[in-house]
């Protein structure tokens, strides 16, 4: 058993003795060779963070750092107004005024492997796990999404009613015993914890394989098209039968990645859909079933949820073979693998041409690259430095929100049946009765903690000498009245300006950090 050594106790100590917050617990770090620290949780131990509301002309900084720091909390003061030097003094002027998407939120999802790994631990560390994303101690995710049957991070493959064959009205329907054995404990048990309503996204990787013209779980295949409608009462019957069990469902997807089933080189479980076939589904069955029911008529249909670059090779031309289809689209998910090759500027295609409907990123992890033969890497700042990017990136343009994968995995990364593993912002260890927070956690976390759901993205310009780099940041305006910047410093230690209004502050940035600043939303020292 791997244990925190006397060093790092007498570190956790000094840090509840010195008090940063009467609430707080440090991180329990454990240094990576090579890289930055983990996080332990145990039976005994687990770091906390809470909110403190930035009293009148103050603020508070929280910082993680490749360093070490983890949530390492800070107060400061708002001072009048100042000319600044041009050549030497960088700053971020938040402009109240600009303002644009309005924030779903943040979140994971339970698989059947996070739901394994979560049911193998002891009833403490799994309230621990919980709390430390879902509660008021720990970064307060706000979603989560769900598959509707197996996905690649089950230990097989499988769907709902695999029998009998060519079953069109779904005589035998009934949940797995994943559902009931992994996914359902740990959902009641984030319903419990979570201090807002969970949105869950759920989403279908295959349906049976009768419903495929392959009658294969993976592979070159498409929906039957004596089965368009059963495949949409699929998606209803899974929306219902959680229902039952006090599980709602916020939104489904139109099914996970389907350009998948095209590509020879996918093996997990998928369903292929050209634009047009996927359209006409969605506006003859999918959308009427949900829109036109009694019951569950406020679900959201998500179309995509592929990645960034499908937006004009799919979506567009799904849209132009018959824009009538929008009539039924509340919005579109998209996944981050292929970010590093598409722009940005691609997700303006829709919010720009469709501003009624919000684009919402569904999935990400890192170790899932052909190129990371590291499919764990424990300790990794880059790849939280990775997901820090990327959010602030999407949430530029546009974006309500940004879904981690797997809740928790494994050392290996898995399990996943079709051999394909990654990373997770939490790693477990049952033989030792521990998991360890990664740092991808706490970047995660920079965001979901401090911008609620309902917050209000506000405009940011920069101001700075000839000399002088940029930072990646975003603001929002929250529902508790403040103001949250969250600021990605990926070079040596710096201090910026802060403006709102006509006070200011001065920020100091750690080396390789991601800092978030929250003060009053009204000018900082007239409250």
């Amino acid at each position: 058993m791997v244990v925190i050594g006397i060093s790092l106790v007498l570190v956790v100590l000094a840090g509840i003795a010195a008090g940063d917050d009467d609430n707080d617990k440090p991180c329990a770090a454990r240094q990576m060779p090579g890289k930055s620290v983990v996080c332990v949780c145990n039976e005994t131990y687990c770091d906390e963070i809470h909110l403190d509301e930035p009293p009148c002309g103050s603020y508070f900084a929280y910082t993680s750092s490749e360093a070490g720091l983890r949530f390492k909390k800070r107060k400061g003061q708002f001072h009048s107004y100042y000319t600044r030097n041009k050549n030497s003094s960088y700053t971020l002027v938040v402009d109240p005024r600009r303002k644009s998407q309005t924030i779903e939120g943040f979140g994971g999802a339970v698989t059947d492997s996070a739901g394994i790994h979560w049911t193998n631990l002891s009833a403490r560390l799994q309230g621990h796990l919980i709390n430390s994303y879902f509660s008021k101690k720990g970064i307060e995710y706000n979603m989560l999404r769900v598959p509707i049957g197996g996905c690649d991070f089950s230990t097989h493959e499988y769907a709902y009613n695999e029998l009998p064959w060519d079953d069109a009205e779904l005589t035998n329907y009934t949940l797995a015993p994943e559902d009931f054995k992994y996914k359902i404990p740990m959902i009641k048990r984030i319903q419990e914890a979570a201090t807002t309503d969970i949105h869950m996204i759920a989403t279908v990787w295959s349906p049976p394989r009768w419903m495929k013209t392959n009658e294969k779980p993976s592979g070159f295949s498409e929906i039957k098209q004596e089965f368009m409608q059963t495949f949409a009462e699929y998606i209803v019957k899974f929306i219902r039968e959680y229902k039952k069990l006090g599980i709602s469902t916020w939104a489904v997807t139109t099914t996970n990645e389907p350009q998948n089933a095209f590509y020879p080189i996918v093996t997990m479980q998928d369903l292929g859909w050209t634009p047009q076939k996927m359209g006409q589904w969605i506006k003859k069955n999918l959308g009427p079933t949900i829109k036109n029911s009694s019951d569950i008529r406020d679900v959201k249909i998500l179309t995509v949820d592929d990645q960034r670059y499908t937006i004009p090779m799919w979506f567009n031309v799904m849209v132009n073979a018959d824009p009538s289809v929008l009539d039924w689209i509340d919005g579109i998910a998209v996944h981050w693998y292929g970010d590093m090759v598409a722009p940005a500027s691609l997700l303006q295609i829709a919010t720009k041409n469709y501003p009624t409907k919000f684009i919402i990123g569904t999935e990400a992890c890192e170790g899932g690259q052909l190129s990371q033969k590291e499919k764990v890497s424990l300790g990794d700042w880059s790849r939280a430095q990775s997901y820090c990017h990327d959010i602030l990136e999407d949430l530029n343009y546009e974006l309500v929100g940004w879904m981690d994968w797997n809740l928790c995995l494994d050392k290996t990364g898995g399990p996943n049946w079709a051999g394909i593993f990654v990373d997770s912002p939490i790693i477990v260890f049952p033989e030792n009765n521990e998991f360890v927070k990664q740092p991808m956690f706490y970047a995660m976390g920079h965001f979901s903690k401090w911008i609620p759901r309902g917050s209000v993205r506000l405009g940011v310009e920069e101001s700075k000498g000839p000399l002088e780099k940029s930072v990646e940041q975003v603001a929002f305006l929250t529902p508790r009245n403040t103001v949250v910047l969250v600021v990605h410093n990926t070079v040596q230690a710096r201090k910026i300006h802060v403006q709102l209004g006509e006070k200011h502050t001065v920020i100091e940035l750690e080396k390789a950090s991601i800092t978030t600043i929250e003060f009053p939303a009204h000018n900082p020292t007239r409250c």
